[in-house]
């Protein structure tokens, strides 16, 4: 309690000093509970076509990172019949309706455009959609679209579909995404069925009427049908939906380690830098009686108090902006359009206590070195510092970058899923290695920095300050550091893949372009056709034990297939088996193995033909052509194989550098703030330097010169530091894609923005040094003793 209340009390006459720590953890409790409720939020919702259906029957099963986000096993036709007429006959079952859908189109003004998945129409009831024009579609050749494609009721349009386009009549317009045919078509065009939406009628027991779809269900398709009512709804999201969510989960995690990992740095920072300024004061706690326990609880109670304080203001800030985050995440792509922030209190709770975690964790070093501080340091001048390197730090700094260098090393020959995460760690060892090593690195690096300058008064004070405090400029230096190298790694780890992907796709071909999707989510048979393209690989998912990504070929046989070699050796199968393999439309075809090969571009190979007839959805992505380059099919034209490269996975492109400026965003903010609030430290605790050099002679305008030139000389240091953090985790990683790709991999580093970094890190320093400078020397001052 003494090292309590002594802390409380030291604290009153210092809180200036750590307010650049109470905002730190402060934002890093905010970015904690933003992640956290949008993380606990980031869960399936009902998917918005099945809202006015208060029971799905689905098959089981869940997309998924484990399963590459591939959809559940369709019904088999006759299952499909025997489900729909058993759950038809139960009692408060008004419909009972399947879900049938295949790829559709419609080309507008020469361009695919609007919603790709037609449906029959009885499904709109399940969303709902109505008519606001026009009729239902009552035969072939009809289709009611989305008014805001801007076309009238008896409009003739076209239909790009899977084979081609085809010729429809507008019978009528919905508010929602189409298009809608006939339900005659859409059993006769559309694919499997894995969800049959229920409508009961007006006053039925829901309950009751549950427990009978259940035995229905359990009588016609056993284990192969499950009934969802109610939230549990949402299990029938979309594969895409998934896939999307589990993006975010990527991001919001990032997010979460980057700020309690950059908090942890700044407070660490910060309480380093302070027990450095207070070594006196330390000094004369111990010559007063005060034992090492007490002088380390005294820093811990510090930390805890400002942590407490800010842990809880950041969360109240993080509960209310996190509506907007992931209002940014659904329009960035990053979560689907059903996501919404659900408040709740265990993830608050968690980032409150996860923010005085991080500041104790921060200031658990500083505590160390204060607990050290021997009484007779009371009689010396804290700004050296005392001796800057122990033995535990010399050791903790050798090993750290030396398994920093080995993680770059090893990461030129990582498999791809360890490559990121192996340059990821290669950095994080490299930063805390040259952190610790800092003050042993700092005094070449200063003499060599500061020589250009050294011939003015100004330069060769700026120089010799920073040589002789070298904890205070390793501690200035630090945040610098930070920022300057996960702004290079970040962005150069994005820029060097996307060089790594040009390069491998330009060196794989001598096509003369590339027919690619223009509006549409792939090529058409017809596009194909008109193009002249080769015949492409058509993709598909075929249903063993489980999903299995599959090609259509033209060089296998209808009755054959061949698998990859580690598919034959997971599921038992051999050369000359015949094995069936269940299709997107719901049919089990019995397939012979002709092959089993070891460098298989898919897990299953079969006939493009036996592909087209059991998918109708079946798309290829892009194919290589002999057609010059700006020809244009429905809904395909033709690019340069070096723009195609270039621009490949546009969409995930742009996610990836907005995750990219999201990280450097958080890792910059935290650190600019560091940046601030040493300097702030720095200045303040230097006043009696600035009255020694106003007493002798210096005018104001000198001494703020002269901090201002170190502060730029600091940020000079970090930016060296920061890259070379950076660039042996990038060349790791360039010597690694370089293997994989079989190409020569440039290294990108994106300078510009870089610059900007390295320009704002610059920008705060020298000018809060001026700042703060101007104003602690702006009187001539006695020096205390």
């Amino acid at each position: 309690m003494l090292s309590l209340s002594l802390s409380l009390s030291l604290l009153r006459g210092r809180w200036t000093g750590l307010a650049g720590t109470f905002v730190a953890l402060c934002l890093g409790a905010a970015v904690l509970t933003a992640s956290a409720l949008l993380l606990t939020s980031a869960g399936p919702r009902v998917p918005a076509r099945y809202a006015a259906a208060p029971l799905l029957v689905r098959t089981p099963g869940a997309p998924g990172d484990g399963n590459a986000f591939a959809e559940n096993r369709p019904w088999s036709p006759e299952t499909t019949q025997a489900l729909v007429r058993a759950l038809t006959s139960v009692p408060g079952v008004a419909a009972a309706v399947p879900d049938r859908a295949f790829y559709a189109q419609a080309v507008v003004r020469g361009r695919a455009t609007g919603g790709h998945e037609a449906r029959g129409w009885s499904t709109a009831a399940l969303a709902p959609h109505r008519l606001v024009a026009g009729r239902p579609p009552v035969r072939a050749g009809e289709v009611v679209l989305d008014r805001a494609l801007g076309l009238a009721p008896g409009s003739p349009v076209t239909l790009l579909t899977a084979r081609g386009p085809a010729a429809y009549t507008v019978s009528g317009l919905t508010g929602g995404p189409g298009p809608y045919v006939s339900d005659g078509e859409a059993e006769r065009l559309g694919g499997g069925v894995r969800v049959i939406g229920l409508l009961t009628r007006p006053g039925a027991d829901r309950a009751a009427v549950g427990a009978a779809v259940r035995r229905a269900v359990l009588g016609v398709a056993g284990g192969s049908g499950e009934v969802l009512a109610g939230a549990d709804r949402a299990a029938a999201e979309p594969a895409a939906d998934a896939r999307t969510r589990w993006i975010g989960m990527q991001v919001l995690t990032a997010m979460a380690l980057l700020g309690g990992f950059v908090s942890v740095f700044v407070v660490a920072s910060t309480f380093a830098f302070r027990v450095t300024q207070r070594r006196r004061e330390f000094g004369l706690l111990r010559a007063v009686g005060a034992t090492p326990r007490q002088v380390r609880l005294i820093v811990y109670g510090e930390a805890l108090a400002v942590g407490a304080v800010a842990a809880a203001a950041g969360a109240l800030l993080g509960a209310a902006v996190a509506p907007a985050v992931g209002g940014v995440l659904v329009a960035a792509g990053f979560e689907p359009e059903s996501f919404g922030v659900r408040f709740a209190p265990l993830p608050v709770a968690g980032a409150v206590a996860a923010g005085i975690a991080a500041g104790l964790l921060g200031a658990w070093s500083a505590s160390g070195r204060a607990a050290r501080v021997r009484p007779l340091e009371a009689l010396r001048d804290h700004a050296a510092g005392g001796t800057p390197m122990t033995r535990v730090r010399w050791i903790a700094g050798v090993v750290s970058v030396a398994g920093g260098l080995a993680l770059a090393a090893a990461s030129g020959s990582a498999s791809e899923d360890a490559l990121v995460n192996d340059v990821l760690l290669a950095a994080m060892a490299l930063i805390a290695g040259l952190t610790l090593l800092a003050p042993v690195v700092l005094p070449p690096l200063v003499r060599v920095l500061a020589w250009p300058i050294s011939r003015q008064a100004v330069g060769m004070l700026a120089g010799r300050s920073a040589m002789t405090a070298v904890r205070r400029t390793a501690a200035t230096a630090a945040p610098v550091l930070l920022t300057v190298g996960f702004a290079v790694l970040v962005t150069g780890m994005v820029r060097t893949t996307a060089a790594a992907y040009t390069a491998g796709r330009a060196a794989g071909t001598s096509a003369a372009a590339v027919l690619v999707p223009d509006g549409a989510p792939g090529l058409s048979d017809a596009a194909l056709a008109a193009a002249a393209a080769p015949a492409a690989p058509l993709p598909t998912t075929v249903y063993g034990d489980r999903p299995l990504g599959a090609l259509g070929d033209d060089h296998l046989a209808g009755d054959e297939a061949a698998v990859a070699e580690w598919v034959a050796r997971d599921h038992g199968w051999r050369r000359g088996d015949v094995v069936p393999l269940t299709f997107e439309d719901g049919t089990t075809v019995r397939l012979r193995i002709t092959a089993v090969l070891s460098g298989a571009p898919a897990e299953v190979l079969v006939a493009r033909d036996t592909v087209r007839a059991h998918d109708p959805s079946a798309l290829t992505p892009e194919a290589y052509v002999s057609r010059p380059a700006g020809m244009v099919f429905p809904g395909a034209k033709t690019v340069s194989v070096a723009d195609r490269a270039a621009g490949d996975q546009a969409e995930e492109d742009r996610l990836v550098w907005l995750f990219t400026l999201l990280l450097v965003g958080v890792s910059a903010g935290y650190s600019g703030l560091a940046i601030v609030n040493t300097q702030v430290m720095a200045a303040s605790a230097r006043a009696r330097e600035f009255a020694v050099l106003r007493l002798s002679g210096a005018t104001r305008r000198q001494v703020t010169a002269a901090a201002a030139a170190e502060a730029a000389l600091v940020t000079g240091i970090g930016t060296v530091l920061g890259l070379a953090v950076a660039v042996p985790a990038l060349l790791g990683m360039r010597a690694g894609l370089a293997q994989k790709s079989g190409a020569a991999v440039p290294l990108v580093v994106p300078w510009p923005t870089v610059g900007a970094v390295v320009a704002v890190c610059l920008v705060l320093a020298a000018g809060t040094a001026t700042f703060f400078t101007g104003k602690t020397s702006s009187t001539r001052r006695s020096p205390s003793p």
